[in-house]
């Protein structure tokens, strides 16, 4: 099959922050599968004049291309419904979206997205249960993974080059616990955006894990509300399969349903706070031993369960399913004159310029130059997809109308 991936080339599509996960895993291992894969760039602001330009350039590739699968990771806004649309009346893909931070994004992002996509595929079976409860019928569920290409078994303890090690962006309260770590004498070896040494070639990262005795993951996303009530959420984010897929030894917060991929204290090593996260990383490197046969059993279960291509090759074959049950597409393919009408609704008016002006100066006086507008521009989401719903997908949603580069 022709698969078209609509995702980033660069985390949120700055070359500074390195290549994008999707780009360096999904890709290899469609390919792997045989499939024919071409990739178009829907998060490089400077690529497009605006969204509606990127939202034109999509829909001009599908034409030509002419794609058994267009393969989205959508971000927020920058793919709109009507565009999709348009895609699903206008040629034969089947369409699949590939969702992340369900635990929080399914409220403000998913539930409008998923009935645009023949195939929504989540890694949280919280987000299952709400959209059944919408009515969505056509929500899978799935899970990370790591990239076969990459895998390799693990090494001795004493021929790994750290002791412990963490790869990723510096976000949340992964600086405390690396900074309270520290304070117990245990050192860390941090690479990624926000940390001293900055990002690392996407090639080095299986590297840098397979040469460390330990490698942490922090999967803390906040507080999310579930049932009306204010919950602590705990990710099963991709590091969990990376890291064991890469021969190295993973020590991991505590995760729902983590224990359906791994056996802990056997495969991985699961920890409650950073006292006992202390004393097992103690434990390991004073147990070489014990350290290796963990990173073992962690990679052959990895390798025989968690790789991509055991993910997405029933995947596409469900979303090809649905697909065949789907009304027929337009013969004379995509309809340009009806999407530069949408286009024309993408156009800011004088009103929304006001509006602009009126968020932003607040913003730049409390941020400052570089953050204003991105706060302008999250106070305008966050207002959107509140009280405006769907629309905050549209091409007639204010926040992409009014902020493009500071999306």
């Amino acid at each position: 099959m022709k698969v078209l991936c609509v995702f980033g080339q660069y985390n949120y599509g700055d070359a500074e922050r390195g290549l994008g996960y999707e780009y360096t895993n999904f890709i290899p291992a469609l390919r792997n599968l045989g499939h024919e894969v071409l990739f178009f760039e829907s998060l490089a602001k400077l690529d497009y004049s605006d969204y509606a330009d990127l939202n034109r350039s999509l829909l001009q590739t599908v034409e030509r291309e002419k794609p058994d699968i267009v393969f989205c990771v959508l971000m927020t806004y920058e793919i709109w419904l009507e565009t999709l649309q348009l895609i699903r009346e206008g040629s034969h893909a089947a369409l699949i979206h590939w969702a992340t931070d369900d635990s929080w994004k399914y409220e403000q992002a998913s539930r409008f997205l998923a009935p645009m996509f023949d195939l929504h595929v989540t890694t949280y079976l919280s987000a299952m249960k709400k959209a059944e409860k919408d009515g969505l019928n056509n929500v899978v569920l799935s899970q990370w993974a790591a990239d076969s290409s990459r895998m390799a078994p693990p090494i001795p303890a004493d021929q790994c080059r750290y002791q412990v090690s963490f790869v990723g962006s510096t976000y949340g309260n992964r600086k405390q616990w690396v900074e309270d770590l520290m304070q117990r004498g245990i050192h860390v070896d941090t690479f990624g955006y926000g940390w001293p040494g900055g990002p690392v070639e996407a090639g080095e990262i299986a590297g840098i894990m397979r040469e460390s005795q330990v490698s942490l993951n922090f999967g803390d996303s906040g507080v999310v509300i579930e049932d009306g009530k204010p919950v602590r959420s705990r990710q099963i984010k991709a590091r969990v399969f990376e890291v064991p897929g890469a021969g190295g030894l993973l020590a991991t917060e505590k995760a729902e349903h983590l224990d359906e991929y791994y056996v802990s204290g056997e495969e991985i090593i699961v920890f409650d706070d950073v006292d006992d996260l202390a004393e097992k990383i103690e434990y390991l490197l004073a147990h070489p031993d014990k350290r290796d046969a963990i990173a073992r059993a962690g990679y052959a279960r990895t390798q025989a369960e968690h790789s991509y291509e055991v993910r997405f090759e029933p995947l596409i074959k469900q979303a090809a399913d649905r697909m065949v049950i789907r009304p027929a597409a337009a013969k004379q393919g995509i309809d340009f004159r009806r999407f530069e009408s949408i286009a024309k609704s993408h156009q800011p008016s004088l009103l929304l310029y006001l509006l602009k002006v009126l968020i932003l100066v607040p913003c730049l006086l409390i941020w400052g130059k570089q953050r204003g507008p991105r706060a302008a521009r999250r106070f305008l989401f966050e207002f959107s997809w509140r009280y405006l719903g769907k629309k905050t997908y549209s091409a007639s949603n204010w926040a992409g109308r009014i902020f493009y580069k500071e999306s």
